[in-house]
C-alpha cells in the first residue's frame, strides 16, 4: 500500500510541471544563486590569507578555518566549536558559505554585516581570544602583510578596519551556484529525480518556504524556534533577545540557509539535530504542526540534497613569515 501510495505521488509531481515549458526558467520561492564576481582579486586575495592565518589567535592555532572548514562546506561539523585552551563554543557554527546573502550575521543577528562579524571571534575570549589591537600588532609585524596591506589600501599602517574589510571581501566570494536545484530553477527537467521534485513539492506545500525561501533558502528573517510547540534543549542561547532586550524576541533565531545543508551538520543552534531526517522530523513538529511519515521525510531529504552546489576551490595560500619582532603565540598562557 504505501509502494503504492508513493507511485500516486510520482505521478501528480509529474502532473504539477507537465506545463513547464522545457529550458524555461521557473518562477519559484527559490532563486538560483548566481556565481561570484571578483571585482578586487588583490583585495580577496588578502582576505583569504587571513582567514587562514591562525597568527590572528592568542594561540597561534586557530584560524577563522578552524571553525568554517572550507573543506567541509564551511563549517566544522561540531555541535559547538572549540576555541581558545579548548573552551567550548557556546553555540553551533553557522557555514561561512553563502553567508553574504544573510539579512545578518551571527544567530541573533548582532553582527549586521561580514566586516562588522569578522572582527568579533578575534576578540572573542572563547573563541580565538586575541584583542584587536594584538591582531593589528602582528601584522603590523610582518613585511609581507604591510606591504599587501599597502598595495590594497595604499596606506602604511594596518587598522582592524582593513582587516575585517579583507576578510570580508574573500567571505563575499564564497557563494555556491550551480546546485542541481539550481539547475532545475533554470529549465533543465533532468536535473531531478522524481523522488527529488516530490520532496520539493511536499517542502512547499508544507510551508517550509515560508522561512526557507530566496537565493539562500533562508537567512533572510529571524523566527522563533518552537513555534508550535516548544523547543526543548540545554542551550543557554537567547536568540535575538540578547540584541534588541525585548522579551518577544526570545528564542527568536536567524532561520538558516538550506544551501549545502547535507555537508553543514549538525543542525540548529544547539547542534542536537545529527541527521537531515531528524532536523526535519523536529521541524515538522515544531514549526509547522505535521509529522511527516517516513517517505515524506526521506523524500525531503532528497530534495535538501539537491541544494548542495559548487564548493570554492581554494588553492591553500602561503603566508608571509613571522619576523623577529612578530608578538610570539602564547597557546598555554595561565
Amino acid at each position: 500500500m504505501r509502494k503504492k501510495h508513493a507511485m500516486l505521488a510520482a505521478g501528480v509531481v509529474i502532473a504539477l510541471w507537465a506545463g513547464q515549458a522545457s529550458g524555461a526558467p521557473r518562477q519559484e520561492p527559490i532563486q538560483p544563486i548566481e556565481a561570484a564576481v571578483i571585482k578586487d582579486p588583490a583585495k580577496v586575495e588578502l582576505g583569504k590569507k587571513l582567514f587562514f592565518d591562525p597568527r590572528l589567535s592568542r594561540s597561534g592555532a586557530i584560524s577563522c578555518n578552524s571553525c568554517h572548514n572550507l573543506g567541509m562546506g564551511g563549517s566544522d561539523n561540531l555541535k559547538a566549536s572549540i576555541g581558545h585552551k579548548w573552551q567550548q563554543g557556546s553555540i553551533n557554527s553557522p557555514t561561512v558559505l553563502n553567508s553574504s546573502l544573510n539579512i545578518a550575521q551571527f544567530w541573533d543577528g548582532r553582527a549586521k554585516d561580514l566586516r562588522e562579524q569578522a572582527g568579533g571571534p578575534i576578540a572573542n575570549p572563547m573563541e580565538m581570544a586575541s584583542t584587536h589591537e594584538l591582531a593589528v600588532q602582528v601584522l603590523n609585524s610582518i613585511p609581507g602583510y604591510r606591504a599587501e596591506f599597502k598595495q590594497v589600501f595604499g596606506k602604511d599602517d594596518i587598522t582592524i578596519d582593513e582587516v575585517t574589510g579583507a576578510l570580508a571581501a574573500f567571505e563575499e566570494t564564497l557563494v555556491t551556484p550551480n546546485s542541481r536545484f539550481d539547475q532545475w530553477l533554470k529549465g533543465d527537467d533532468k536535473a531531478l529525480t522524481v523522488k527529488e521534485l516530490a520532496g520539493y513539492t511536499l517542502f512547499k506545500n508544507s510551508g517550509c518556504v515560508a522561512c526557507h525561501n530566496g537565493v539562500a533558502v533562508g537567512g533572510n528573517s529571524f523566527q522563533k524556534m518552537g513555534l508550535v510547540a516548544p523547543y526543548q534543549t540545554d542551550n543557554k542561547a537567547e536568540g535575538r533577545a540578547a540584541v534588541t532586550g525585548k522579551d518577544a524576541d526570545r528564542f527568536n533565531f536567524k532561520v538558516p540557509t538550506l544551501r549545502n545543508v547535507a555537508l553543514t551538520y549538525p543542525y540548529f543552534h544547539d547542534g542536537e539535530a545529527a541527521t537531515l531526517t531528524q532536523a526535519v522530523d523536529v521541524m515538522g513538529r515544531l514549526q509547522l504542526g505535521r509529522t511527516f511519515t517516513p517517505d515524506e521525510n526521506a523524500q525531503i531529504v532528497a530534495f535538501l540534497k539537491t541544494l548542495t552546489g559548487d564548493q570554492p576551490a581554494i588553492q591553500y595560500p602561503l603566508l608571509p613569515p613571522s619576523a623577529d619582532d612578530t608578538p610570539r603565540p602564547a597557546p598555554f598562557v595561565k
